[in-house]
C-alpha cells in the first residue's frame, strides 16, 4: 500500500481546501464542495472564502445568507457552521443524537429525569410562528414548565441540539454586529430536514463520507470522526470500500480517498494564505500534523487566526487599526517574510475596502 509522507498529505489538504490555487467557482458552490464553514465568530467565514476563491465579494456571501441559500446552523461538532441550505436539511436529522449527546455530556445532571422529546416538542411550539427570537426568548417560554434546569442549559439543549433552528440575518452578515435569533429550519427554508432512511444503508453517512473526503482526504476514519463529530459512520465507510482507494501515512494508518481527487506531487509551490480562526481546514481532522506543528496544535483551538507559509503554520495574525499584524511562530527567511506581506497587504485592503494595505511583523508577546 502506497504511504504518503506529511508533505504529500499537505499538498492534497491544500489543494482540497482551494488553497493551492484560488478557485474561480462561485461562493455558494465553494461553501458546499468545503462541507461548510465553521462560523462561530460571525465574520470569519468571509476571510476563508476571500482566501479561497478569486474576486471574492464580501457582498455575495451576505446575499446567500439573506436570501437563504446559506444558513448558520449547529451541525458538525456541535459547533456554529455555515453550510448551504441543502446540507442543513440533508444533514440535520444524521447529527440529531449527536448534538443531543454533546449538550448532555455538558448538562447532563440538569436533565436527569427530562422527557428530551417532550421538551422537543414544546420549543418547535413556542417557534412555531416562523419569527426569529433569542435564546433567551425562547427559555422564556419553557421556564415554567422546565424550571430545574440552568438557563443557559435548557437554551442550548433546545436550540443547539433538539430543534433544527438557523441563526436568522443579520447575524452573520458582513461588518454586521447582531445577536443570535433563531428561527425553525422549517419555517426559514420552507422544507422540514430529510427524515433519515432506517433501514442500515445510512445514505445520509455515505454522502457525508464522500463530501468529507472530497474536501479533506485521504484522511483516517478518526480524521472523519473529528471533523463531524459522528461516531456511528463505520457501516458508511464499509459500504463504500470497493468504490474507495486506500493509502497509509507515516505512522501506519489507513487513509481513505476518492480514486481521482487531486493528490498534487509533493514539490508543488504552496502560496501563502491567510485563514481565519477555527478553520477546518486545520481543525477538519484528528491528527492535524499535515498542516500545524503539535508545538503549535494550541493555536488551533485557540481561536487564534493563522498563517500558512509552504502550506503550514507559520504565524498568527491580528488587525490592529487597518494594519495586519503578523507574529511570527519560527523564523522566516526573506522569501517568506516578503511573501506574508504581500499577502497581508492584500487582507489589509480587503478587509478596509482599499483604505489601507499595511502589514506589521510583531515578536512573540507583543
Amino acid at each position: 500500500m502506497t504511504v504518503l509522507d506529511g508533505r504529500a498529505l499537505n499538498r492534497a489538504t491544500l489543494a482540497r481546501q482551494l488553497l493551492l490555487d484560488r478557485a474561480g467557482m462561485p461562493a455558494l458552490d465553494a461553501v458546499g464542495h468545503l462541507g461548510g464553514l465553521q462560523a462561530q465568530e460571525p465574520q470569519e467565514p468571509y476571510v476563508g472564502l476571500w482566501s479561497r476563491l478569486r474576486a471574492f465579494e464580501p457582498a455575495t456571501l451576505s446575499d446567500l445568507l439573506i436570501r437563504r441559500h446559506v444558513v448558520r446552523v449547529h451541525l458538525m461538532r456541535r459547533t456554529v457552521h455555515l453550510v448551504t441550505a441543502d446540507d442543513a436539511v440533508a444533514w440535520r436529522a444524521r447529527h440529531d443524537a449527536m448534538l443531543r449527546q454533546r449538550v448532555l455530556g455538558v448538562y447532563r445532571d440538569e436533565f436527569e429525569g427530562t422527557d428530551l422529546d417532550e421538551l422537543a416538542a414544546a420549543g418547535r411550539a413556542v417557534m412555531a410562528d416562523g419569527e426569529p427570537r433569542s435564546t433567551a426568548e425562547v427559555v422564556g417560554e419553557l421556564t415554567a414548565r422546565w424550571p430545574a434546569p440552568a438557563r443557559r442549559a435548557l437554551g442550548e439543549m433546545v436550540v443547539a441540539a433538539l430543534v433544527p433552528v438557523v441563526q436568522a440575518p443579520p447575524r452573520g452578515l458582513w461588518r454586521t454586529k447582531a445577536g443570535v435569533r433563531n428561527v425553525l429550519m422549517s419555517s426559514w427554508l420552507g422544507r422540514g430536514v430529510d427524515t433519515p432512511v432506517l433501514d442500515g444503508s445510512d445514505p445520509v453517512g455515505q454522502a457525508l463520507v464522500r463530501r468529507y473526503l472530497a474536501a479533506f482526504g485521504p484522511a483516517a476514519s478518526a480524521d472523519l470522526r473529528a471533523w463531524c463529530g459522528l461516531t456511528g459512520l463505520p457501516a458508511a465507510v464499509r459500504a463504500l470500500r470497493e468504490e474507495l482507494v486506500s493509502f497509509r501515512d507515516e505512522r501506519g494508518r489507513e487513509l481513505l480517498d476518492l480514486p481521482d481527487a487531486p493528490r498534487p506531487d509533493p514539490g508543488t509551490p504552496a502560496p501563502v494564505r491567510f485563514l481565519p480562526a477555527f478553520d477546518n481546514a486545520i481543525l477538519g481532522y484528528q491528527d492535524r500534523s499535515r498542516i500545524i506543528d503539535d508545538a503549535h496544535r494550541g493555536v488551533s483551538v485557540a481561536g487564534e487566526r493563522v498563517v500558512l507559509v509552504d502550506g503550514r503554520v507559520a504565524a498568527t495574525w491580528t488587525v490592529d487599526v487597518g494594519t495586519v499584524v503578523v507574529t511570527p511562530l519560527r523564523g522566516f527567511s526573506r522569501a517568506d517574510r516578503d511573501g506574508v506581506a504581500e499577502q497581508g497587504g492584500e487582507l489589509a485592503s480587503f478587509l478596509s475596502d482599499g483604505e489601507s494595505s499595511r502589514v506589521r511583523f510583531a515578536a512573540p508577546g507583543d
